[in-house]
């Protein structure tokens, strides 16, 4: 196999997990400037601006969560794309194995993670041929915490707070406006989202993710849907969901649409969301050398450095604590504080969390830290476990157990992404507890505030499954749960829905 290929396939993969492209860094810096530094989304994004930097100045992946890598391919005819396919493969398992992409491959039915991001359906490859003269390759990494949030709507439907959608091009407005809505900060916003109208199910999603390789600054070739997508970014801002879903001015980034031809029996509008995490790049290939020729989504006057020292003033609290804390401790936390760990905490998960239903922790959790992370973690040189990325995982997936697990261990710190529902806040003030959001995607942020890999246990699950014992410093996120049942993502959600009523009248 040609090594020049497997060398322009890599340094894709490590380029499109590590380094944001030019349009995707200039929507985010400009997000940046606009929110009010000393709001909880102005602190997030403060935090997501470093991430951004480190990332790139580290060779770090942006985020931990590597999602289904997706890999378009154009090659001149001829070419024998069989080649292309088998370094994609062999490079993506190289990638994982230098800690560029997380462990991601997991069989349905057993559970069980491959390792190496290699299995059945992983990777997304899909090949079209066209009469150019070279072969352009472009790739996306959308997480899952995202990917969970595509929704696709069949019209005509009642919406939430918009009343009827039909069949026709305020219907589909009145569908995306609530696929903004329904994503909240589970989706990690600021978010850019992709639109497919028409199709059937599965090619109307395959179009709705098309439109994520798009870049953020184009025009819609089709006069009607240009005017959508600017409706829809004067709009959707207007919701103050904000970064994180902490509410704030900015919430979508991005809003690109296309169409298909439908059945005259099926309407199809599916809506695939992306977080500010937008990991997709492309490259041109010499079809004979295999060497890069150009980059796509790259612009020689691209934003280098997105973040900016600067004295923040804020008036949010923040409590320093040192795990195990106490019931007491515990209820002096409000939603909306910020909460700074110094001390130990534990990794937990999709698997252990289940796995905690029936058994013991592989720790004692008393008082402790449970933070819903699934790490990019790997050996060093000296056998010493390392790891290079650790942002949080989506906790409404959790919300089945945590009270359950939380009242059987006695853990009293939570911490993921997104907010959990009403059984985990009623289980914070029955057992002293409190839910923080950590930021979304700030896989090199909070992966600098990890000292040291003390222990592991359930490592049969898989590393980002397993329970990890970590030492951090500095490691801060927002409390968005208290004990006292306040949530700060339930009041998000119901004056986000307030403002979404504005939208159910006619436009178009």
């Amino acid at each position: 196999m040609n090594q020049q290929l497997k060398d322009s396939l890599y340094e894709l993969i490590v380029q499109t997990s590590t380094n944001l492209p030019s349009d995707v860094r200039y929507a985010v810096a400009n997000a940046y400037k606009k929110e009010d530094k000393g709001t909880q989304s102005g602190l997030a994004l403060d935090t997501i601006a470093k991430n951004i930097d480190m990332a790139c100045s580290n060779t770090g992946p942006i985020c931990q969560d590597t999602g289904m890598p997706t890999f378009e391919i154009h090659t001149p005819v001829g070419t024998d794309q069989i080649e292309i396919e088998e370094a994609i493969i062999e490079m993506v398992a190289k990638a994982t194995k230098d800690g560029k992409l997380r462990t991601n491959s997991v069989d349905p039915i057993d559970g069980k993670n491959t390792g190496t991001n290699i299995g059945p359906g992983t990777p997304v490859i899909h090949f079209k041929q066209w009469r150019k003269n070279f072969i352009k390759v472009r790739l996306i990494l959308k997480g899952g915490g995202c990917e969970n949030k595509n929704i696709q709507y069949s019209v005509p439907c009642e919406l939430e707070h918009l009343g009827k959608a039909n069949r026709d091009l305020d219907g589909i407005r009145k569908c995306i406006m609530h696929a903004v809505w329904q994503a909240q900060g589970q989706g990690c916003s600021a978010g850019f989202i992709g639109v497919g109208i028409g199709g059937d199910r599965t090619s109307g999603y395959a179009l709705a993710k098309e439109q994520l390789f798009r870049r953020v600054d184009d025009t819609n070739s089709d006069p009607v849907l240009a005017d959508l997508e600017r409706y829809v970014m004067d709009n959707a801002n207007t919701l103050e969901i904000g970064t994180m879903g902490f509410g704030g001015g900015l919430t979508l980034l991005g809003c690109k649409i296309g169409k298909n031809n439908r059945l005259p029996a099926s309407f199809f509008v599916s809506v695939a969301y992306n977080c500010w995490a937008y990991r997709r790049l492309g490259i041109k290939m010499d079809p004979k050398t295999f060497n890069i020729t150009e980059w796509e989504y790259r612009d020689k006057d691209e934003i280098k450095k997105i973040y900016e020292e600067a004295i923040i003033t804020s008036s949010v609290k923040v409590h320093k604590l040192t795990p195990p804390v106490s019931e007491k401790q515990i209820r002096e936390i409000k939603a909306g504080d910020v909460v700074e760990l110094n001390g130990i905490i534990f990794t937990g998960r999709d698997a252990m969390h289940h796995h905690m239903l029936e058994h013991d922790a592989p720790f004692d959790l008393t008082g402790g830290v449970i933070y819903h992370c699934g790490p990019v973690i790997n050996k060093d040189k000296n056998g010493k476990w390392k790891i290079t990325a650790a942002g949080p995982t989506t906790s409404i997936r959790e919300e089945p157990y945590q009270g359950i697990i939380l009242k059987k261990t006695g853990a009293r710190i939570v911490i993921g992404k997104g907010g959990m529902g009403p059984k985990t806040l009623a289980a914070c003030g029955e057992h002293g507890a409190v839910y923080l959001n950590a930021i979304g995607g700030a896989a090199q942020y909070y992966a600098e505030c990890i000292k040291e890999v003390e222990d592991g246990g359930c490592l049969e699950f898989g590393t980002p499954e397993a329970m990890w014992k970590l030492r951090v410093e500095g490691f801060k996120a927002i409390c968005t749960m208290d004990a006292h049942g306040n949530s700060l993502h339930k009041e998000v959600l119901e004056s986000s829905g307030k403002k979404l009523d504005q939208f159910a009248e006619k436009v178009y």
